[in-house]
């Protein structure tokens, strides 16, 4: 009788694991949900950031007037055929700005980001990584740069250099590299510590090269996430400083600029000069979050767009 009770499983035991077994079944078809909806997500914000400068790249040989050419025989024209954007209100073809405005958006927006990157993530590994006075030092810039307020940060280097791209560049990439810094000591502060470092460290390996091969190549996916929050950013700034006269000079089309041009109409029914391309900032934006959260859902970071 011993024996077969002991042989018996206790219908306890039996409910405790079929019930285990339905939650594993659960969370498992929640990972697989997220793992695609984050997929989903990434690859939506991809098509939304690539599509506008392929379309712009498009609009010479669609053909819809140059950008600075003036038509005093279509002012003010609503969104038609022949000017899907409308016109502005010396005749300028909207959707031609816009298209014109594109490449340098995206050139602020992007080269910004990577200057920030770069500095920020050497700066960060650096303080992460050795520790000590140097930690101290660099973390307190870092501490001092956060605190100031954004905008005006920006806009002070734009009184110094005066309005253009210059004082833009400058401010931009002084104050982002702060938020790359911190992420990537946060992350050297666990990478000094893995077995691989320390393998590194007891072969002899000299410390530049255990930071170029082995430290700071791991600290690079979160830096992603954190650049595309920085790329909207960058270019919300512009567009932002171009509105108030401080960023690029007319004629340039900026896609900021674009939509102050029609500010003094948008109210008695010329909506459509900067509700269109206020609309296309709106869909880049989208497009870099979109694939800054699918990163961060993916690789289970919680800090996102936070910055």
């Amino acid at each position: 009788m011993a024996i077969a009770s002991s042989s018996t499983q206790p219908s306890g035991f039996a409910g405790l694991t079929a019930q285990s077994a339905y939650r594993i079944d659960r969370l498992r078809k929640r990972a697989t949900a997220e793992h695609r909806f984050s997929t989903l997500a990434i690859w939506v914000g991809v098509f939304l950031v690539v599509v506008v400068p392929v379309v712009s790249l498009l609009g010479p040989v669609i053909g819809f007037g140059h950008p600075n050419a003036p038509n005093f025989n279509a002012i003010l024209q609503p969104p038609s055929l022949a000017h899907p954007f409308g016109t502005d209100s010396t005749g300028r073809d909207v959707l031609a700005r816009v298209f014109a405005a594109t490449p340098l958006d995206y050139e602020v927006g992007l080269l910004t980001t990577l200057m920030s990157a770069v500095i920020g993530i050497l700066f960060g590994g650096i303080a992460g990584y050795f520790g000590g006075w140097l930690d101290a030092v660099i973390m307190r810039v870092v501490d001092i740069l956060i605190a100031f307020p954004f905008m005006i940060f920006v806009m002070a280097f734009v009184a110094v250099f005066g309005p253009g791209l210059t004082g833009i560049y400058v401010g931009l990439t002084t104050f982002g590299w702060a938020f790359f810094a911190r992420v990537t000591r946060a992350e050297m502060l666990v990478i000094r510590e893995r077995q691989y470092v320390l393998a590194a460290q007891t072969a002899g390996l000299r410390t530049s090269r255990i930071l170029r091969v082995h430290a700071l190549p791991n600290v690079l996916r979160p830096n992603f996430v954190i650049a595309m929050a920085t790329v909207v950013w960058n270019i919300l700034t512009l567009a932002s400083l171009s509105y108030l006269g401080l960023g690029v000079q007319p004629p340039t089309a900026e896609w900021g600029s674009i939509v102050a041009s029609g500010q003094t109409i948008l109210l008695i029914g010329q909506w459509w000069v900067s509700t269109l391309p206020g609309l296309v900032i709106v869909i880049v934006g989208v497009g870099f979050s979109l694939i800054g959260d699918g990163i961060a859902d993916r690789f289970g970071y919680d800090f996102r767009l936070t910055v």
